[in-house]
């Protein structure tokens, strides 16, 4: 988990972490600053753009960890799909393409949109006299679209959940983000400082059981706090949804990041790109989120509004 300075020396912990911290807190500012405009127009079109702009880096990444691992993919077929996904559900969720009074709207969209994708994949290896992989390229895409757009998607259904007060679904994204961002922070100061026992070492010899313990602390009082504060905004949320989601929250994130870790180290990379300083690159800064959105889609619709 260490860098290397110009000087060979390996980089301090505490510089990793202000490195990290720097590049999460300006990426994350330019995405919530937009949905707390108060422009509509300019808060759909900025957080669209953002959304679209993840996607497509995202994707570009996961296929990239794919060729390292020598797997064939059909990479920009994929990438198209993935922001055309993006933006059918943005299109959808905002009543642009007629109704959308129920959040059954948009994800009737996606089944279909992805049925439509699997069956053009295979049209593309149909036609293709110099495929010798094609199940291989077939699923790896297929992969990449479902990791990286389908899961970001669930934080377009969320800001735009069609239940709430106008407004009121940039609360849930934003309080998502911090209860997962701390969780983050929580496994990383935790595991830096008293991180001894090894959680799972084959896959991210870093992760300690100590950090998950920092984390799930760390998650549980952000939700409880940001759910104290923000509680007219956040229907539904009570102290014990909060705790609870607090939890949930914190598991999701860790299991998120060993995914990707898992996805990088059979390919063989440290970081998925080189974006982001102290970071890495798109897919190490949306592991935890990618993985807890739907998490938190799921929980505002079925628990905290009980709908269909």
């Amino acid at each position: 988990m260490s860098e290397a300075t110009s000087a060979g020396q390996p980089t301090s912990k505490a510089r990793v972490f202000l490195r990290r911290l720097t590049s999460t807190v300006i990426l994350w500012t330019i995405v919530l600053a937009s949905l707390f405009s108060g422009n509509r127009w300019l808060s759909d079109f900025v957080f669209l753009a953002a959304m679209v702009l993840l996607a497509a880096a995202g994707l570009h990444e996961f296929y990239g960890l794919v060729r390292c691992k020598g797997w064939p993919c059909f990479r920009w077929l994929g990438v198209g799909g993935g922001v055309l996904l993006m933006l059918g559900t943005f299109l959808h969720c905002t009543g642009r393409l007629g109704l959308h009074a129920t959040p059954s709207r948009a994800n009737d969209f996606e089944a279909s949109f992805l049925i439509l994708f699997v069956l053009g994949l295979c049209l593309r290896h149909l036609f293709d006299r110099h495929a010798k992989e094609g199940l291989m390229a077939i699923a790896t895409t297929l992969l990449g679209l479902l990791y990286v757009p389908y899961l970001l998607n669930f934080m377009q259904k969320t800001n735009y959940f069609p239940m709430l007060k106008p407004g009121d679904g940039a609360f849930y994204v934003v309080y998502f983000i911090v209860v997962t961002k701390f969780s983050d922070m929580g496994a990383y100061l935790t595991g830096s400082l008293i991180g001894r026992h090894k959680m799972i070492p084959r896959i991210s010899p870093a992760k300690t059981w100590e950090g998950f313990g920092g984390a799930v602390a760390f998650s549980t009082g952000a939700s409880l706090v940001f759910a104290h504060l923000a509680q007219r905004h956040l229907l539904g949320m009570t102290w014990y949804h909060a705790a609870l989601l607090g939890v949930v929250l914190s598991v999701g994130a860790v299991v998120g990041d060993l995914i990707e870790s898992s996805f990088k180290r059979e390919a063989g990379v440290k970081d998925s790109g080189h974006l982001f300083p102290g970071i890495g690159g798109i897919l190490d800064l949306l592991d935890s989120l990618l993985f807890n959105a739907p998490l938190m889609y799921l929980y505002l619709r079925h628990v905290l509004t009980h709908r269909v």
